[in-house]
């Protein structure tokens, strides 16, 4: 579709809903580990065949999945049209940016600039990094930065514990190469005995910048990260007593460095100092804060926040009650829990054609009512992309 036919559609979408997009679900299939089937597909609709199964829902998104097995716009999402018209969110933010961004937002950001997902898995994802800018920019990707938030109400899965960053003596005696051999062998998941494990708690969450080891535990996760799907596994066997492929090690690697070093490079891509601070869990822990918006008839609280690179909201709107938002920018909306209208428009939790939204820039700075039609709590998760909320709180740093 033309660029200028492509404007022309968001136009008009965006002046029919008052600055409000609806959005088509989007599934994204991994192979590395079974999905945990907490997404609320059928399930005959997990089980993709050679493409694994769907253990990801990317929310708002304007990345594409990089899959081993590429089908296409997987990871993009759609606009929900009225017309027989199929056009993604990616392409309308760059056929009509300032339409969906504002002018002043749109003069110094090209996109959307984040990435939000629920992620679904049985087991516990492998232990990796996501490389540094410096890093993923040689193989012309984005860098990753992340942050999680664990909401409440489901199954923890099999593995409820995530692995972080490395024991501090590691760093501090630049004993590197400690890590090496699991690499070169590729055959076991003992590079865990390394790391430091937390137990994961409904209601919580964590930051973690790019170049920090990490290995998620099995628990369904909200996750709001840099617009990027770049990573190194350096987990061989997973809890379902798979050997993942090593080709995941060496995936956003230069075929040059991989001779070079070998194994090796991904040595070379950790950020060694954050991984060995002796205060990992002050620093990086983020519980939800209540922030200054509490209402009657509900409240907000900072679920994702300790960088301005992202940044994330929860609001709770109490049965039968109003919500009265305004906000500072473009940001995306997704429905974990109950029913209502936001500003007019329906929504419901657990259906797919009605949980998700994205509120462009000029809606999203005028009041906007929220509202609650059901007898439980209307729960929505509110996503934002970098330097929207200039004033995200932000942690205490600890030293030793």
């Amino acid at each position: 579709m033309e660029r200028g036919k492509i404007r022309e559609l968001v136009e008009k979408a965006i002046e029919k809903s008052n600055g409000i997009l609806r959005l088509e679900p989007a599934w994204v299939a991994r192979t590395f580990l079974p999905p945990g089937r907490r997404l609320g597909l059928k399930e005959s609709e997990y089980e993709q065949g050679p493409r694994g199964g769907i253990c990801e829902r990317w929310l708002a998104s304007t990345t594409n999945a990089d899959n081993e097995i590429r089908i296409p716009d997987e990871g993009l999402s759609y606009i929900a049209l009225d017309s027989k018209e199929r056009m993604t969110l990616k392409s309308a933010v760059q056929a009509a940016p300032q339409v969906i961004m504002g002018n002043i937002y749109t003069s110094k950001h090209s996109g959307l600039g984040r990435l939000a997902k629920l992620f679904d898995y049985q087991y516990r994802i492998p232990y990796h990094i996501h490389q540094m800018r410096k890093h993923a920019s040689l193989v012309g990707r984005n860098p990753k930065e992340e942050a999680y938030y664990f909401p409440q109400g489901l199954d923890m899965g099999k593995e409820p514990d995530t692995y972080f960053g490395v024991h501090p003596y590691i760093a501090e005696e630049k004993r590197y190469d400690v890590l090496l051999p699991y690499l070169v062998e590729w055959n076991s998941d003992q590079i865990l005995r390394h790391a430091r494990g937390y137990h994961i708690v409904p209601d919580d969450g964590y930051h973690v910048p790019a170049g920090i080891l990490h290995a998620p535990g099995s628990a369904l996760t909200v996750e709001l990260q840099e617009d990027s799907d770049v990573f190194a596994m350096m987990q061989a066997k997973v809890g379902s007593g798979k050997i993942i492929s090593k080709d995941l090690l060496f995936k956003d690697v230069r075929p040059e460095d991989v001779k070079s070093k070998g194994e090796r490079i991904i040595l070379d891509m950790i950020d060694w100092e954050k991984n060995g601070d002796h205060y990992f869990y002050e620093n990086r822990h983020i519980p939800p804060l209540i922030s200054e918006t509490h209402q009657k008839g509900g409240e907000e609280y900072w679920i994702i926040y300790n960088t301005t690179k992202f940044s994330a909201k929860k609001l709770v709107v109490h049965p039968m009650m109003k919500y009265n938002c305004t906000d500072k920018g473009v940001y995306s909306i997704f429905v974990w829990k109950g029913r209502g209208k936001v500003d007019g428009n329906e929504v419901e939790a657990g259906n797919p054609e009605l949980d998700e939204l994205l509120i462009c820039h000029d809606r999203s700075i005028a009041q906007m009512v929220v509202e609650n039609s059901g007898a439980e709590d209307l729960v929505i998760f509110k996503f934002f992309g970098p330097d929207i909320n200039t004033d995200v709180p932000m942690l205490k740093e600890y030293k030793l």
